[in-house]
């Protein structure tokens, strides 16, 4: 990895990005940016390359803490600060791993120092390393709950604090907040999705020329970045001024009542939860307009300031992708035209940077990759930067994702489909609100909020000696420890004599998440139309509910000859939703062969996270044909998950007045319990909890 970061100038394509994030640096009141794209789209790497553009900072000297001399943190641990003494130093950029502990993200306080010698021993964290700076956190999606809540407290109030049975440390903690994620991987907390200011979604460019670009400049880079920095270092030069001048200009940008009617209207339009969306979009606004050179911000500021802050705040159902309906944008902004006020002319033109490449290129991070293609200008405003040049280009056919799904067609006569007997995808009915279902016994696994497990969070349960560093403190068993052995360690005064051996950690009890592992019958008997659609919204309904308690997701379907895996485990629920969605049905019902192969995928698992408990949810009616003894067959299978601990749950799909019974048996063999489709709301009249207690404590007997 080279130490010398690859210029922004360079960065083919990416338009939206590199505008989000020149913005936040003209005014990191804006909030940060959420950058969503595919692996290997240059995420990474334009982040990386924001922090050697931003200005300086002048901070206290010595203060870990990066105060500012003008209006220094009277609480900061390293004051009172002396005036006066200060020194300028480059602005940071400071990464989040994802796997990080709370004591890195926050600070530690040295508790044994402050029991015994009654001092303030705090060693400072990734929260006061990025005061005045950039917070960058990479699969900001996969973050962990505890320092989600963390990144929250601290992003509202300004400060951190780190609290240890009564000793506190506070400190200004004041951050722009930059985050990536692949929505392929999961999707974020609403809280937290909430806190970034900006969003901007990112893929690699389709064009030929601009992909020779990308990889061009990247091998460049490669062989020599010192030799590349420099090539590019006066169009970076002049985006430094250029960021310089548009913040001294921004003060001066007046964001008159007109503008604001624009943005509240617009706000409004999208049904927006809260008041932040129309406060970042007056704050983007104004960027845009003092970017531009301009002290009046205009209809066109208003309209790429809502692209940019508005998307993943509309309401919108579940497992929705965020989005904006542009055309619905310029309907509402219409409304207006007679109030435009007329804009000013464009400041002089930038000069072209070198190579004269097709686009201001950019390379992906983990390979060669590009950028969006440059966007279309917005009008005679439309920000631009040095050393790129905008061209105009044929749009692109929209893509799958982006298209309404086409009526579903029936196979024509002949074909593979219509000799298997499948039937076409059907839509799933309304999701609900599920009961809750979990894994027996006390668990270790990763934060959630599904099954109860030992976690460094929830309610103190005992005590124990620490394990590596001293997190937790559980203090009256510390006393405990080292009360009787005060006289012998020559105790004269009223402070506690503490050693090593005498700390104890507290223990704790939470939530965890489990990998739930869903096994779903799409054979001929569950092909009635209703009742494949109803039992799609079952299974899109526990999809949802898994979701919200952090769980990881997959999916086996079963019909015809065999059973496939459809979805590997993932934290994507979205993924899950999709393919449950396009699931077609038809043919036999193997379902012993579903079951043999979810012992697969869980044995698989085990080995990858053992520490993370699975959840089999099977969906069937219960009926098994094909091959010799069926049935029998699917006995086995379940008897071998059973023999192996799986906590299992049994959806019980059958219908109608006459009633086999099959699901129940099927439950019996895998030890779990049975449930139907209408005992799985939350608000049915059985008492689904109680069924799997009492299901599980007959198993443990």
């Amino acid at each position: 990895m080279t130490t010398t970061p690859y210029p922004l100038t360079a960065i083919v394509g990416m338009a939206d990005l590199r505008l989000a994030l020149l913005l936040n640096a003209v005014s990191p009141a804006v909030g940060g940016v959420l950058i969503r794209g595919e692996k290997g789209t240059a995420k990474t790497t334009t982040v990386r390359a924001l922090a050697t553009l931003l200005p300086p900072i002048e901070a206290v000297a010595g203060c870990r803490f990066a105060c500012d001399p003008a209006a220094p943190d009277a609480t900061c641990p390293d004051g009172p600060h002396e005036t006066g003494a200060h020194a300028s130093r480059p602005a940071r950029m400071v990464e989040l791993p994802v796997g990080a502990s709370e004591d890195r993200l926050v600070g530690a306080l040295d508790i044994e120092r402050a029991l015994s010698e009654g001092v303030k021993a705090f060693e400072p964290g990734l929260l006061a390393a990025a005061h005045r700076g950039v917070l960058y956190v990479d699969e900001v999606n996969l973050l962990g709950d505890h320092l989600v809540d963390s990144l929250l407290d601290a992003a509202a109030t300004g400060s951190s604090s780190v609290e240890r049975e009564g000793v506190s440390v506070r400190h200004a903690s004041r951050f722009l907040l930059v985050g990536t994620m692949n929505p392929e991987e999961g999707e974020l907390r609403p809280q937290l999705l909430d806190r970034f200011g900006l969003t901007v979604e990112v893929a690699a460019s389709r064009d030929t020329d601009e992909r020779v670009e990308v990889v061009r400049r990247r091998l460049a880079h490669d062989e020599d970045p010192a030799a590349f920095a420099a090539k590019w270092a006066a169009e970076e030069d002049a985006l430094r001024e250029r960021i310089a001048a548009a913040r001294a200009l921004l003060p001066s940008v007046r964001l008159g009542d007109g503008a604001l009617r624009r943005i509240a209207a617009v706000c409004a339009g999208f049904e927006v939860d809260g008041m932040r969306a129309d406060i970042v979009t007056a704050r983007t606004a104004s960027a845009l307009a003092a970017w531009a050179g301009r002290t009046d911000v205009t209809t066109a500021d208003v309209r790429q300031a809502a692209l940019l802050s508005l998307p993943h705040r509309r309401r919108r159902a579940p497992f929705d992708a965020p989005g904006l309906d542009e055309d619905k944008l310029d309907e509402i902004l219409r409304q207006f035209e007679d109030e435009e006020p007329e804009p000013e002319p464009d400041p002089e033109p930038e000069p072209e940077g070198p190579d004269d490449g097709p686009g201001d290129g950019g390379p992906g991070d983990d390979g060669p990759g590009g950028g969006q293609p440059p966007q279309d200008a917005n009008g005679p405003d439309s920000p631009d930067l040095p050393g790129q040049r905008q061209r105009q280009e044929e749009s692109e056919p929209a893509g799958d994702a982006g298209q309404e799904p086409s009526a579903p067609r029936e196979a024509p006569q002949g074909s593979a489909a219509a000799e298997s007997g499948d039937t076409p995808a059907v839509a799933a009915a309304d999701p609900f609100r599920t009961r809750k279902l979990d894994v027996p016994g006390l668990g270790e696994g990763a934060d959630g909020r599904r099954s109860r497990a030992r976690t460094a969070h929830g309610r103190t349960t005992g005590a124990r000696r620490p394990r590596g560093a001293l997190s937790k403190l559980h203090l009256a068993a510390t006393v405990q420890a080292a009360a009787p052995y005060q006289r012998a360690r020559g105790r004269s005064g009223p402070g506690l004599v503490v050693r090593r051996d005498d700390l104890r950690e507290a223990v704790r009890e939470g939530r965890e998440g489990n990998l739930v592992l869903f096994v779903v019958d799409a054979s001929g008997s569950m092909a009635a139309r209703k009742r494949m659609g109803a039992v799609k919204g079952a299974v899109l309904s526990l999809l949802l509910d898994a979701y919200q308690r952090r769980d990881k997701i997959g999916m086996i379907t079963f019909r015809g000859a065999d059973a496939e895996l459809a979805l590997p485990p993932t934290s994507s629920v979205d993924a899950g939703a999709a393919r449950l969605e396009r699931l077609p049905t038809g043919g036999r019902t193997p379902l012993a062969a579903g079951l043999l192969r979810a012992h697969e995928v869980l044995r698989v698992e085990r080995l990858r996270d053992p520490s993370r408990r699975p959840l089999l949810v099977v969906v069937t009616d219960g009926r098994a044909t094909g091959g010799p003894e069926p049935l029998v067959r699917a006995a086995r299978a379940a008897r071998l998950l059973a023999g192996e601990g799986t906590a299992s749950v049994v959806v019980d799909c059958e219908s109608g007045p006459v009633r086999l019974g099959l699901a129940g048996e099927l439950g019996r063999e895998l030890r779990g319990p049975v449930v139907t489709l209408d005992e799985l709301r939350a608000d049915s009249v059985s008492a689904l909890v109680r069924t799997v207690r009492n299901t599980n404590s007959r198993r443990a007997a």
